[in-house]
């Protein structure tokens, strides 16, 4: 996946930190940093009322692997209490962003805290798709505010054993649908919902060339969008990342609908009018779940 470009803003931050430019303040309570709206509204669900969060990306319409982080993105980092990144070379840029930043805030790392070995070749970096992570990264959230504003630990962990419990829910959601599909060939545009598919017990069927090449945005040679094209005779859903849409993908599209196989549109980040992670994501489960019933 190619990395977040964040270097002219970083260099210009630190124009700003040589000329003798002082620590930002923090906020009078506890802030977090997301890099994405996804984990923005995890932290959200965690602090409530009593943290403020920021959310580096929060279009739908962004690209976050083109993201470009500015000057004010690293004021927002040097006034945090915590910073929450994707990490696994997800977005890289907030990684920089905490090297330039002035005052250092605790950092959480999602693929750190899932479990999976990212130096394996089939490592997924996308671990918002993975229900289990989130649950973690809820709980060693609520720890970080808990350890910074002690008169809040206790609502902070409420709060997260609140959001674990509507993970649970979307955790059953996932595990119905490996009861009834298990097995079921499905195709991807992108590797984005691995996680998610992996659980549900269905099989990838897309040519790993494939969904490499849109997800590095270069064009798949043409024998691997015909083998591509050819597994819509087999699967029953096509999973596409819809903020990668492009001639290459609708090609995808194209395939799917000449077979009657139903498309599914997943994001990277939260569509517009979505704030709630669990709202989100459990559309999308749904939307899954309709589809295999129907194909």
């Amino acid at each position: 996946m190619p990395l977040l470009r964040a270097g002219a803003a970083l260099a210009a931050v630190a124009v700003l930190a040589a000329c003798g430019s002082a620590p930002a303040p923090r906020p009078a309570g506890p802030s977090v940093v997301a890099s994405t709206d996804v984990y923005g509204a995890v932290a959200k669900a965690v602090g409530g009322d009593t943290v403020q969060v920021t959310s580096l990306i929060r279009s739908a319409a962004a690209d976050p692997h083109e993201y470009e982080a500015t000057p004010a993105d690293t004021l927002a980092v040097s006034r945090a209490t915590v910073l929450i990144s994707n990490g696994g070379g997800y977005d890289d840029f907030a990684g920089k962003l905490l090297d330039a930043a002035s005052t250092k805030p605790i950092s959480v790392v999602a693929t750190a805290l899932s479990g999976y070995a990212t130096d394996a070749p089939d490592f997924n970096e996308h671990v918002w798709y993975d229900l289990p992570t989130m649950k973690k990264l809820a709980d060693h959230l609520a720890n970080s505010l808990g350890t910074a504003d002690q008169p809040n630990a206790t609502r902070y962990l409420d709060n997260a054993k609140k959001f674990d419990a509507q993970v649970d829910g979307l955790m059953t959601k996932v595990a119905a649908i490996k009861a009834k599909h298990a097995g079921a060939k499905v195709a991807i545009t992108e590797p984005v919902p691995g996680c998610h598919l992996a659980a549900a017990g269905l099989v990838v069927v897309t040519p790993p060339e494939f969904s490499e090449a849109v997800e590095e945005g270069t064009d798949p040679p043409a024998a691997v969008v015909t083998a591509n094209n050819a597994t819509f005779t087999a699967a029953e859903v096509l999973v596409e990342n819809a903020q990668t849409a492009g001639p290459t993908t609708t090609q995808a599209e194209q395939a799917a609908a000449a077979n009657g196989v139903p498309v599914v549109k997943v994001t990277e980040t939260l569509p517009d009018g979505v704030t709630d992670y669990v709202v989100w994501m459990s559309g999308q489960v749904d939307a899954l779940a309709a589809a295999l019933d129907a194909s």
